[in-house]
């Protein structure tokens, strides 16, 4: 992936850079483990000083996307532990190993592994049983967590994640210890899961009540990237979503790729209450050749539209995206928790 930085756009550069860079994290553009560009060869790539370089990857690290290994370099973070008497969980929902069928050697080499650290044979068999069971109890239910202020983003998994065959249910992260709390009174457990963006903040909530966390990857929004590239420069691109976060990483992505070359004008929907901001989504109608939107806000930019189409002086091109995850992601998860094929 090439990193560009518009030097004009008023969005300062270390912003744009750290955009970027965070969204080809979350859409395993960049795998667990993956070593990052050095700060020499990003600082090559965008014209940027080092010095900004490595500020951004202070700020990856410290938001808990990317670990630092002196003398080594930068890499995408894994998964903590549950707890530091179980084995990590070192993989998102969609990581190569993490959904496909392991043969006999891969659990024979587990095996070995543990031998090898000290553990008798019955031992292994105890810990492997007992990890076994407690992922299979995590999987009662699914709470998709993100911060209350993005709460969208959690709406938006959570819609695409409703083919699993348990409950699924969008949760606050301000609201996420007191309901683990809350199921682990009650005896119960449950799987929480979130976007890389978040993958810190929710972990260490989770970890704390012994429950699992696992990450979700986005989609790579290569269709729309496309449409983007594509447009024609001084062309308005409006942007939808339910999602406020959705909203400003697209137009920050934008703004570093496209520079000053596109206005770009973003609307925010509230599902809850529809007329919220609805003179902002006619303006972003009336004045965008090309909009974008997601799956929860097209009916509402459709509506929009529809009813003020004699007000425009041309109808935008609407593009309605399809996937906020990445479409493989329902399948691995249902194996994950162990749970039977989702139904389509």
């Amino acid at each position: 992936m090439r990193f560009q930085v518009q030097p004009c756009s008023s969005v300062s550069a270390s912003l744009q850079l750290y955009s970027q860079l965070s969204f080809a994290i979350a859409s395993r553009f960049y795998l667990p483990g993956h070593r990052l560009p050095s700060t020499r060869q990003l600082a090559m790539q965008t014209n940027l000083h080092r010095n900004t370089v490595s500020k951004v990857y202070r700020q990856l690290e410290a938001h808990g996307i990317v670990e630092a290994v002196a003398g080594s370099g930068v890499y995408v973070r894994g998964q903590a532990p549950a707890n530091p008497n179980r084995a990590s969980d070192l993989h998102s929902v969609t990581d190569p190993g993490s959904g496909q069928g392991h043969g006999q050697q891969d659990v024979g080499r587990c095996i070995d592994t543990l031998l090898c650290g000290g553990l008798t044979l019955q031992e292994t068999l105890r810990q492997l049983t007992t990890e076994i069971n407690w992922r299979i109890s995590c999987g009662a239910q699914v709470l998709v967590s993100t911060p209350q202020d993005d709460l969208g983003a959690a709406h938006l998994m959570a819609r695409e994640l409703t083919t699993l065959p348990i409950p699924v249910t969008a949760v606050s992260l301000e609201s996420l210890d007191h309901r683990l709390a809350a199921l682990a009174q009650d005896g119960k457990k449950a799987t929480v899961v979130t976007s890389r963006y978040f993958l810190k903040p929710v972990e260490e909530v989770t970890r704390a009540h012994n429950m699992r966390c696992l990450v979700l990857d986005l989609s790579s929004f290569d269709h729309e990237l496309n449409v983007i590239a594509q447009l024609r420069t001084d062309t308005c691109v409006g942007l939808v979503s339910i999602s406020s976060g959705i909203l400003r990483a697209a137009e920050l992505i934008l703004q570093a790729q496209r520079g000053q070359e596109l206005l770009v004008m973003t609307a925010l929907v509230d599902m809850d209450n529809p007329q919220v901001g609805r003179n902002l989504l006619l303006s972003v109608c009336r004045a965008s050749g090309t909009i974008l939107c997601d799956q929860p806000s097209h009916p509402v930019v459709e509506a929009t539209i529809r009813q003020h189409r004699s007000q425009m002086l041309r109808v935008p091109n609407l593009h309605c995206i399809d996937h906020y995850l990445r479409p493989e992601t329902v399948d691995v998860l249902s194996k994950e928790m162990g749970l039977r094929c989702p139904v389509a």
